[in-house]
């Protein structure tokens, strides 16, 4: 028989990256009984949470969801837009870039990776040279990690927009919203994205299980083209019978009722307030690792994400030790660093359901882990971030 260690007290801090904390409301929505995915009852659930999710990514377009992770997503992506043999081109921000484009060549299509060094965002400049030089317009679709999870760098999703018009090139634009969709400012349609890639689990404040694609009507025009192919994953069985509130195969029904509530929480709360929020706790975390006198991962300061700080750690001290540290004496989970940061960096979640007083006793665990693992640090990196959001809360009670 499976057993389990004595739970510790207290509520275990999950401050890693996504999965996010999912709210008491959210949980208690989907403790509810399930329902006749066919009835009547379903189907306006259905026509509610695709009508807020439209909202969310602010977009006209139609918006589809998948029982799936990202990686559903992604997949659901590529399968439905393009042709195999295709050309696809991609930044190389991190290692979900990198994940992406491995699915990509998997599925047969091409994909030239543009080099990166994980420590910034995909440059508009060298897109739009590429771009340029295709005049044969081979390459069908540019595919960019808007927030890329494991390094903290956030890429600037309107100037690849205005790169690819400035080429005049007829590229599809895909984007990977999945750490940022909930929690960084995203516009599907005034920013001229084609189609947009996201899960539950991170800012939308739900268990893993589903995925969504947003779709202009650009890339819904290359679908009925594309041969690559697909059944579960097809746009048009889904967007056929959306707008009755039902799917062409059985939901994750339960999750629809926590996605509705999620999706009431952000709009009670204002989109624009909730970002704000995930810019003054990033902020509040990177004045703690600057006055610790360690380095943040992402290089350029113009890019550093509302969701996430990637920390670097000094040569010769193991990220994973200190990670292991740091949940076996204050019961933290922090990310830990992938692929060719593995062992390297640690990452702060920062985004979901989380508050001022969440993200100081997330940064005093932090804190006390160094000490405890011995990592050469300056003390009060806590007491900085304390004080930017006294300073904040100052503000914003005027």
């Amino acid at each position: 028989m499976l057993r389990l260690s004595a739970h510790p007290s207290g509520r275990h801090f999950l401050q890693i990256p996504g999965p996010t904390n999912v709210p008491d409301r959210v949980l208690r929505a989907i403790d509810h009984g399930t329902i006749d995915h066919r009835g009547p009852e379903f189907g306006e659930l259905g026509k509610s949470v695709l009508s807020g999710l439209k909202k969310l990514f602010r977009t006209e377009s139609p918006v589809i969801i998948y029982p799936a992770s990202g990686t559903g997503a992604w997949e659901a992506a590529l399968v439905n837009a393009l042709s195999a043999n295709n050309l696809v081109l991609m930044a190389e921000t991190g290692h979900f870039a990198t994940l992406w484009k491995k699915m990509a060549v998997s599925l047969g299509l091409r994909v030239e990776f543009l080099p990166g060094d994980w420590r910034r965002a995909a440059d508009p400049d060298v897109i739009e040279a590429r771009l340029r030089a295709d005049t044969a317009h081979e390459i069908k679709a540019v595919c960019i990690v808007h927030n890329e999870t494991a390094t903290g760098v956030t890429s600037d999703i309107p100037a690849v927009r205005k790169a690819i018009n400035r080429a005049s090139h007829p590229a599809l634009l895909m984007v990977d919203t999945i750490s940022s969709l909930g929690s960084i400012d995203y516009r599907h349609d005034e920013w001229g994205v084609d189609v947009t890639v996201a899960g539950s689990q991170k800012g939308m404040m739900l268990p893993p299980g589903l995925s969504f694609n947003a779709v202009s009507e650009k890339a819904l025009a290359a679908s009925q083209k594309s041969d690559l192919r697909r059944s579960y994953w097809d746009w048009h069985a889904m967007i056929a019978i959306n707008p009755t509130g039902y799917f062409p195969y059985t939901p994750a029904t339960n999750l629809l009722y926590g996605l509705h509530e999620a999706l009431e929480m952000l709009f009670d709360e204002g989109l624009d307030t909730v970002f704000q929020r995930h810019k003054r706790h990033a902020e509040a975390t990177r004045r703690a690792v600057r006055a610790w006198g360690l380095e943040i991962l992402c290089a350029d300061p113009d890019r550093y994400s509302p969701s996430l700080t990637a920390v670097m750690m000094p040569e010769g001290h193991s990220a994973d030790a200190f990670r292991k540290i740091v949940l076996d004496h204050f019961n933290m989970s922090l990310g830990q660093g992938l692929s060719k940061v593995k062992d390297k960096v640690f990452r702060i979640g920062h985004l979901g359901d989380l508050n001022d007083l969440t993200v100081c006793g997330t940064l005093a665990g932090v804190e006390m882990g160094l000490a405890l693992a011995g990592v050469p640090h300056q003390p009060g990196g806590t007491r900085a971030a304390m004080s930017y959001l006294t300073e904040k809360a100052e503000v914003r009670s005027r």
